[in-house]
């Protein structure tokens, strides 16, 4: 039997839950399974490589990533350590079309609870790093345009305004 699965609306730039702190999980229940598997098939059907659930509007620390290697599931992350660095452009499912050049660290060791409840601790490098941090950044109000220059914030001013009014 073929499960079917809702896709969720992709919060876009100006809509008010992009930015605001995500609340910590206390369990990862049924209700929550149900949110990882939609947010799966919503990150595939975009053809992006991670979504967090205050892009989809729900206001928990969670996130799905897949860079290649099948999806990952992340709840309450925290990062421990991190190392190196590197920069590159990135883009964002809530910010269309606009791309930000990020500094970030290379590696990174953190610590989460995956979609069984198991406490995970694992280091990724590169783009799963990147990724990871990323997600990281939405559960805490944080988004690509916020590591924008002032040249680069008024040369995207227009298309941010854009996107503001199309999230009303």
């Amino acid at each position: 039997m073929e499960k079917i699965i809702q896709k969720l609306k992709i919060r876009i730039y100006g809509d008010p839950c992009l930015c605001q702190k995500a609340e910590a999980v206390k369990e990862a229940g049924i209700a929550e399974r149900m949110l990882f598997e939609a947010m799966i098939e919503t990150m595939y059907k975009e053809k992006g490589v991670g979504l967090a659930a205050p892009q989809v509007g729900v206001n928990k620390q969670i996130f799905v990533v897949d860079v290649g290697e099948g999806p990952v599931v992340v709840v309450n992350p925290k990062v421990i350590k991190k190392s190196g660095c590197a920069v590159m452009e990135e883009g964002c499912l809530s910010v269309p079309e606009i791309v930000v050049k990020i500094k970030r660290p290379e590696k990174i060791l953190v610590k989460y609870i995956d979609e069984n409840n198991q406490l995970v601790e694992k280091q990724y490098s590169e783009l799963m790093a990147r990724v990871f941090l990323h997600e990281m950044d939405h559960l805490s109000g944080k988004m690509i345009v916020d590591y924008a220059g002032w040249r680069q914030k008024f040369q995207i001013r227009k298309q941010l305004e854009e996107l503001s009014a199309e999230s009303i």
